[in-house]
């Protein structure tokens, strides 16, 4: 996996790099999914700089709706350049920061095709710290049925009350 570290410059369109990112990218969307269907999330710190994170991700863009996050309004050519001043902010912080990292449009929303798009990693921590300390994660245990254990003990005793 430390191939996936190297400068970009140095790989051509090799399939099983794309195949290796993928399978990380897929292999981190349901860790994450799961998580969120497991705890309560305004607790849950994605990072050991959470606090530096959300603090700069709010003073840099604090009008920003996280709930549901529309792909044209951040990757649109003036707030591209923003996020960008933003994610280099970490670059010598968060390790991986600008990896490729699949993200959630809609907090009520899985992972699926229609609701997924590709972000730099420290653009994930921001918005899905903002969710979680303002409470939007939580939504997820209310419209998913998640893998996680409390839910499948929760639906064990909900099948035997019945």
């Amino acid at each position: 996996m430390d191939v996936l570290r190297r400068p970009a410059e140095e790989f051509s369109n090799d399939e099983t790099l794309e195949h290796m990112w993928a399978t990380r990218a897929m292999e981190h969307s349901d860790i994450y999914f799961n998580v969120l269907c497991s705890v309560d999330t305004q607790w849950l710190r994605l990072t050991p700089h959470d606090d530096l994170i959300y603090t700069h991700f709010r003073q840099d863009f604090p009008d920003l709706n996280v709930s549901y996050i529309k792909e044209s309004e951040i990757k649109n050519s003036t707030n591209k350049a923003k996020w960008r001043v933003y994610c280099e902010k970490f670059q010598s912080i968060v390790e991986d920061y600008n990896f490729g990292t699949l993200m959630r449009a809609d907090t009520k929303g899985d992972y699926s095709e229609q609701n997924t798009m590709l972000v730099p990693r420290v653009q994930f921590y921001a918005i899905e710290i903002a969710r979680n300390r303002e409470g939007l994660n939580n939504e997820v245990k209310k419209h998913h049925k998640c893998a996680s254990k409390a839910n499948l003990e929760a639906q064990g005793q909900s099948e035997i009350a019945a």
